[in-house]
């Protein structure tokens, strides 16, 4: 039973680290509370509640969170806190001894956050009120279960302050690579069923939403749990009026079929965007990654996308310096990536994660060397997402403009995601969440946009 009297009146602050499904379901949170009564708090106000919705993909990120909490702590004094997400299963009672936390919640608990906050935060306010707790106690609450015990899916649709939704359509995985802790964080792969996924994304539509991006751990392993398939739900998805653009996340080379990849050629609202995790362009750096393509089968999906579609984006996942990448290896990741038209580059930095396979291969590559090889792919980043955005100077496209602050340019994208921007002096409130055709004219100040003209 939820105790709604302890969500009145209440304002609360929220912070995201890592991917687009933790935006998406922080997001969620947020709107869930929102209808129990709370409201965000402002820069500067202090909140009754924090939330933080927590990453574990690198050490970086654990000492991210580490930071976040201990910042939101001490800028909400007495706030009751809670922590969810992958650093909070993967370390639950760790983060639960971090002084002002309250409750803790694994991956398997978030699916009913607002029953867990409710039950802690009412034992708080009870305790308080007889004087049995000092106002800055905590309650270091923690629940999570193993994570072959992770069954719950927590459904998500929302955008928060942003123009486009966050649509999940997944969630965990069942790869399991060798240098990865996703799987142990979010537990195997599983879905909703695709009616359900259509109606969250009708009623997106019915919010005013133009533009959905398909979210999830492993989308393209989408239809385990249901017997449906990722290529059903997108033709379903396809349909639904009032949604004009759709991106899809991104996708392992191996689950990306031939098949979805001719149907967003062709399809009415999927765009030519697509986002594929590569990690080495090394077979025998896959190969010890555990992952399950090389080379080859990689090359022919980005050849067939840019025959199908020759003005789509495609931007790669590269993981350097990981075990097993000798300076022979990387090269021949350079040279691969160097000659595969694509558009951009994400690259990371190997970092160790205890309990993973990687650990027990031999090669160590020095953070020296790490450095100066994530150097050298994001110049050569840069330099493909350079000339991409010069193909396009003095075209015509349609931009999803997004709200902009008050005397500052407007920003936006194409359908083949060019960053796109508006000059204060153009920019109008009336473009917010609007397709609008626009010129795409010379680089901005800082090369990361094309100007644009709004064709009357």
């Amino acid at each position: 039973m939820i105790n709604t009297s302890v969500f009145q009146n209440k304002k609360a602050a929220y912070y995201t680290l890592g991917c687009k499904l933790n935006f998406s379901e922080t997001s969620t949170f947020g709107k869930m509370l929102m209808e129990l009564g709370v409201t965000g708090a402002q820069d500067g106000e202090k909140a009754d509640l924090c939330l933080i919705n927590t990453c574990s993909v690198t050490e970086v990120a654990d000492h991210k969170c580490r930071q976040a909490i201990h910042r939101m702590v001490r800028e909400n004094p007495g706030a009751f806190v809670v922590v969810t997400g992958c650093y909070a299963q993967l370390e639950s009672e760790r983060v639960s001894k971090i002084d002002g936390v309250d409750l803790v919640l694994g991956s398997n608990e978030k699916a009913d956050l607002v029953q867990f906050l409710s039950d802690a935060w009412t034992a708080k306010e009870s305790e308080r009120e007889m004087g049995e707790m000092g106002v800055q106690e905590s309650l270091h609450q923690f629940f999570s279960v193993k994570t072959k015990n992770i069954k719950s899916f927590a459904p998500s649709c929302s955008r928060g302050n942003r123009t486009r939704y966050f649509l999940k359509v997944q969630d965990g995985c069942d790869y399991y690579c060798t240098y990865c802790t996703i799987p142990y964080a979010r537990g195997n792969s599983r879905n909703p069923s695709i009616d359900s996924l259509v109606a969250q994304a009708r009623q997106a539509a019915k919010e005013g939403g133009k533009e959905i991006v398909l979210t999830g751990v492993n989308i393209g392993d989408f239809g385990k749990t249901t017997c449906e398939s990722f290529v059903d739900l997108v033709k379903a998805l396809d349909q639904v009026e009032g949604i004009e653009r759709y991106r899809i996340s991104s996708m392992e080379p191996d689950l990306l079929s031939d098949e979805l990849i001719d149907f967003c050629a062709t399809s009415r609202a999927f765009m030519p965007h697509f986002h594929i995790p590569l990690q080495s362009g090394s077979d025998e750096v896959l190969r010890l990654m555990h992952r399950r393509y090389d080379k080859a089968l990689f090359a022919h999906k980005i050849a067939l996308i840019k025959e199908r579609m020759p003005d789509a984006f495609i931007g790669v996942d590269v993981m350097v310096g990981c075990r097993g990448e000798t300076p022979e290896c990387f090269a021949e990741c350079y040279d691969f990536l160097e000659g595969v038209d694509v558009t951009q580059l994400h690259v990371f930095p190997y970092s160790e994660r205890p309990g993973t396979a990687a650990l027990r291969i031999p090669y160590i590559v020095n953070d020296a060397d790490k450095k100066q090889r994530s150097k050298q792919l994001l110049e050569l980043s840069e330099q493909k997402r350079i000339a991409f955005y010069e193909r396009y100077i003095g075209t015509e496209r349609e931009v999803l403009f997004e709200k902009a602050v008050r005397g500052k340019a407007m920003h936006g994208f194409t359908d083949n995601y060019i960053r796109v921007e508006l000059s204060p002096r153009d920019a109008s409130d009336e473009y917010d969440n609007k397709l609008i055709r626009v010129r795409l004219g010379e680089f901005n100040h800082d090369h990361s946009a094309l100007k644009a003209e709004i064709i009357k």
